[in-house]
């Protein structure tokens, strides 16, 4: 009985990390479609137009039931802590997104995993080996060769990425908190449900009419993003916030081929290097993780 207990775990933490590098991928190609859409309308109405789409697709997945177990759930008040951080994160984020690269994007922001891991800690109580810590830094050490931020310097966009990593870092430690508790469903719902009360005012005050290439983006952005932070719900609910930390660094890997694919970005030799680096993370975190729930 033991050891189909201690092999049922092990599945349930990879079944975790898969979801999560899929959920991942997808915010990737998020994050490339709304880099498209801020050269012509405000975050607001990006998120406005996004938090219609997911809380659509709720409906008719989960019709009346799923709103009326909502309006009950435990978690109303936790995820409404939650938004507001991811909603800071989001907008600090993607105002950025106006005036950096794509991959220069992603490599400042990739603060976060080393913030998530050390608050699982403060926050959490969770124990990470050193292997986990070095997997966190081996991936950094990747993301800082591939992009060399150091010339960006600390202008406005770059600190806005950096308030965002913090801010995320703290909103993925309380969805540890609120996974554990709650059907995805019900999270993605409130989510997205207090995105649109946050951004409804300035969405309209700052309104601007898409045109239809414009809507498409924004229609991707809704199925890209909502499928996304459901993945992201489910392996939260299997595995450690700790674990995971190091995963979000595919995330880079994804921006320089996406960057290359919409804007034509030629990634330098460094990139591989870094890419080389991030990989062995990742590869690292998933085999320190497979072995130790052998033993």
């Amino acid at each position: 009985m033991a050891d189909i207990a201690i092999l049922e775990t092990r599945e349930r933490v990879l079944a975790g990390i898969l979801l999560t590098g899929a959920a991942y991928l997808l915010f990737s190609t998020q994050d490339a479609s709304i880099k498209l859409l801020v050269t012509g309308m405000t975050v607001w109405q990006i998120m406005f137009f996004r938090s219609i789409a997911i809380l659509s697709a709720c409906a008719a997945i989960g019709g009346r039931q799923l709103f009326a177990d909502t309006v009950h759930s435990p978690i109303v008040r936790p995820m409404l802590v939650r938004s507001a951080f991811t909603l800071a994160a989001w907008l600090c984020y993607y105002n950025a997104a106006r005036s950096l690269q794509l991959a220069e994007l992603t490599t400042v922001y990739y603060a976060a995993p080393i913030i998530v891991t050390v608050l699982s800690v403060v926050m959490l109580g969770e124990k990470v080996p050193i292997l986990r810590w070095l997997a966190v830094l081996i991936g950094f050490a990747g993301v800082f060769v591939a992009c060399d931020p150091t010339h960006l310097g600390l202008s406005v966009p770059v600190l806005l990425v950096l308030a965002a990593a913090f801010l995320w870092g703290i909103a993925i430690v309380l969805l540890r908190r609120t996974a554990l508790s709650e059907r995805s469903m019900i999270q993605l719902l409130l989510n997205n449900f207090y995105f649109l009360v946050f951004s409804a005012g300035p969405a309209l005050l700052w309104w601007q009419t898409p045109d239809w290439t414009q809507l498409l983006l924004l229609a991707s952005v809704g199925a890209l993003g909502g499928f996304a932070q459901y993945l992201l719900f489910e392996g939260m609910k299997r595995t450690p916030a700790s674990i995971l930390a190091p995963l979000e660094y595919t995330s880079l890997l994804w921006a320089f081929a996406l960057g290359f694919a919409i804007w034509g970005d030629v990634p330098r030799r460094e990139v591989f290097l870094g890419a080389a680096l991030i990989i062995s993370a990742g590869l690292l975190i998933v085999g320190t993780e497979h072995f130790r729930k052998r033993l």
